[in-house]
């Protein structure tokens, strides 16, 4: 498209300077090659205002492209520091005892102080039974307590007890009615002292 406009101008201006040609022989001539360059000339200047006016596409402004945005992240808290020049706790070991604390709520030693008892305990139930003898705190600090088996109708002399009062449980273990029976004695002197056991009860004599 292009060269053919190109062509029809060249030829264009070729036709007017045919045309001029004789008539003007008295005027000064024109050299052709002048002639062809004008042309050729206004030829390009028609073509590239022609391609100016013709609309360009126009790219269109990048637009932003959502990114993913980091999650906000767990700042680690840093750990309290302790100042060296600050005092120190110390544990203070303490006792420990059987049953909560009471310092009496624990066997009784093998060997005890004070003057020896009598204690006779007598089953009169047709049970076995399980009675645990409660020493009280004596003059010389002595507490504690000690556990016995007995059959049905038994008994037992204990002689390697200290004198002192003594609280007195009983398990009575009958198949058809089992129960429990409590009992108190204090024992001040070297005579047999005795505790009857019931299914119910514990009698406390000398």
């Amino acid at each position: 498209m292009k060269r053919l406009q190109i062509a029809s101008l060249i030829m264009a201006a070729a036709m007017v300077i045919n045309a001029c040609g004789p008539k003007a022989a008295e005027a000064p001539t024109i050299n052709a090659e002048e002639i062809q360059s004008t042309a050729v000339a206004a030829a390009l200047t028609i073509v590239a205002e022609t391609q100016a006016a013709i609309p360009t596409n126009t790219s269109l402004p990048p637009t932003n492209v959502p990114t993913s945005t980091p999650l906000p992240t767990d700042t680690p808290i840093p750990s309290p520091t302790i100042d060296p020049n600050l005092p120190t706790a110390t544990a203070i070991p303490t006792q420990t005892a059987v049953g909560g604390g009471d310092p009496c709520n624990g066997p009784l030693g093998a060997i005890v102080s004070g003057k020896d008892a009598k204690i006779k305990l007598e089953n009169n139930t047709k049970a076995d039974i399980v009675v645990t003898l409660y020493l009280n705190i004596t003059p010389f600090g002595e507490c504690g307590f000690r556990g016995y088996n007995l059959g049905p109708r038994d008994s037992i002399l204990i002689t390697d007890l200290p004198q002192g009062c003594y609280n007195v449980s009983v398990l009575v273990n009958d198949s058809k009615k089992p129960s429990k029976a409590f009992g108190y004695g204090c024992i001040t002197n070297t005579d047999k002292h005795s505790f009857l056991i019931n299914a119910e009860s514990v009698i406390f004599g000398s």
